[in-house]
């Protein structure tokens, strides 16, 4: 991004407005983004730099940039700095049984998958209530960070009832879609699915894994499976960060 102001030109921010000083940053990178073009994931000079440039405090830099954070104009990731976010991508797999990173892939996006976790393990009390069943019956669980285009974007811990897909534990599911996978080797496919959608504040410990800031907002998706003979077989919580995309829902009225 070029030098907002040099010699000769009229200072970056104007102390005597009464205009905060916040808002008058803000509205200088906004514009910036606008008029220079500045290209999708583009880094955003550091907050020192933007305080030496503008003149002003961290204080003062942190708030414009996080009402742009706000605003879709721009993201962060922890550690790396702030980037230009594009137009966000509308995604519909929230409303439907194809999966995430089937969606994204038809649409030839580059999804890569890191495994967390893959055992057999007794359910939660929260799994046996959504899937109907005791805590002896077993379930397989695969927690992993699905990253879109190099960015991390969802965390999926997901688990299906181990009588159902057996063997799935040992599987190699890195960068595989896992829907896929469940099909070719089991012939399973989920014909419906009930889903609950809340706002939460990433723990530190999930923040560092989609790279952004404790406390960042998220959307926390949980979904229960189930088979065309309306059997509950897989339940699997997401977070999901909306900052580098949009959920898409299709509502049909009554006929």
């Amino acid at each position: 991004m070029t030098q907002a102001a040099g010699p000769g030109q009229p200072p970056p921010v104007d102390r005597a407005s009464a205009t905060p000083l916040w808002q008058q940053l803000k509205q200088s990178l906004s514009a910036a983004i606008r008029e220079q073009n500045l290209t999708q994931d583009e880094r955003l000079p550091s907050e020192a730099e933007l305080c030496t440039r503008f003149d002003v405090s961290r204080t003062v830099v942190r708030e414009a940039l996080g009402q742009m954070v706000n605003e879709g104009l721009i993201y962060r990731l922890q550690g790396k700095g702030a980037f230009v976010r594009g137009q966000r991508e509308d995604q519909g797999f929230v409303g439907t049984t194809i999966g995430f990173s089937g969606e994204l892939e038809e649409r030839r996006h580059l999804v890569t998958r890191q495994v967390l976790r893959q055992e057999v393990i007794p359910p939660s009390p929260r799994m046996q209530r959504a899937l109907q069943i005791g805590p002896h019956e077993t379930v397989v669980e695969i927690d992993r960070v699905m990253s879109v285009d190099g960015l991390p974007r969802i965390i999926v811990r997901w688990a299906m009832l181990h009588s159902v897909v057996p063997g799935l534990e040992t599987m190699v599911l890195h960068n595989r879609s896992l829907y896929d996978t469940i099909l070719r080797q089991y012939g399973v496919r989920l014909a419906r699915a009930e889903r609950w959608i809340e706002a939460v504040s990433l723990e530190p410990a999930d923040a560092d894994l989609l790279q952004v800031s404790p406390g960042h907002a998220a959307l926390r998706i949980e979904s229960v499976g189930s088979t065309a003979s309306q059997t509950a077989i897989e339940y699997y919580t997401a977070l999901y960060l909306t900052a580098r995309s949009r959920l898409h829902f299709l509502v049909v009225g009554p006929t």
